[in-house]
This record gives structure tokens, sequence and C-alpha cells, in this order.
């Protein structure tokens, strides 16, 4: 498959809405993800390594190639764009609440300082309390409780007027 055969490809799902694609042939395998609203497509080409009549060690598969798809059209300006996002600074489980008996940290409309609590992010059995770093009110909370979050994922929105 040439460059010219992938990028025809990479248009293809784009446009079909599809969230994820892989293709595995003898010799590679093609993934392609759609990302997250305006983060447009990840493409990645993976050689598969060849076994031949030598005795190799096996390897991990390495990405030959990433090619990032550009969007075809960029969504107009958001009311959004005047909140901050708080994101994510690791991967884990985020809980709204310290305990499930407790109340949550913060609310919707709730007003937050630097330094208050707004969540916890638990990885590898430690739980990790995520602070705020600005100060303003929450417009709204992006992630569900007890659900998994992965690094530089959106948590809240603050309006820091």
């Amino acid at each position: 498959m040439d460059l010219k055969e992938i990028q025809n490809l990479i248009k293809f799902v784009a446009k079909s809405g599809a969230s994820e694609v892989k293709l595995e042939m003898d010799d590679f395998k093609i993934t392609i993800r759609t990302g997250e609203e305006g983060k447009g497509e990840t493409t990645i080409l993976q050689q598969v390594p060849m076994m031949g009549n030598t005795m190799q060690q096996p390897t991990m598969q390495q990405p030959v190639a990433q090619v990032p798809v550009q969007e075809a059209e960029k969504p107009k300006a958001d009311v959004s764009d005047k909140y901050i996002t708080v994101k994510s600074p690791i991967i884990g489980t985020f809980y709204r609440k310290p305990a499930p008996d407790k109340p949550t940290f913060v609310e919707v409309g709730a007003d937050i300082k630097v330094g208050d609590v707004l969540c916890v992010i638990e990885a590898m059995k430690l739980f990790n309390e995520i602070e705020s770093e600005v100060s303003g009110k929450i417009v709204k909370v992006l992630v569900d409780d007890a659900s998994p979050v992965e690094f530089d994922q959106p948590l809240f929105l603050v309006d820091p007027s």
C-alpha cells in the first residue's frame, strides 16, 4: 500500500464518521482513530516484523509513520471560548467525591479559587487530589463520576470572570 492509497483511506474514514478503523495486511497494520471534537484524526502505520529463515527475537511493533489529518472545516467560535478548561494531569478514574458517602467537591455554579480541590483521580490505587489552578465559577462538569480519564482530558469548564 503506497502513501496515496493511505491518504485516500484516511479521507474515506474521515467522511464516513467511523470512530476507529483497523486494517491488517500481511506486512503492515494501519489504525485510523478519529479524535474528540476539534482534534481531527490520527493515523498510525505499523510494520509487522517478518520472520524469515533466521532466528529473530520477537520485537515490539513501533509506529513507522504518524500522519495527522487536517479537519475539513474548522468549527465556528463557540461560547465556551471564554471559559478555562481544567484538564486531567494523569490517567486514572475520575471521582467527584472524596468517598461514596461524602458530598461532591464542587457543583456547577460553585465559586472556586486557586488551590481548591475539584476532584480526585485514582491511579494505581492512589487517590490524587486535583486542585484548581484558576479562580472563577464552575460552568460545566465534563466527565461522569467514576469514569476513566486520559491525560490532558478536559474535566471542568471554569468562567474566570
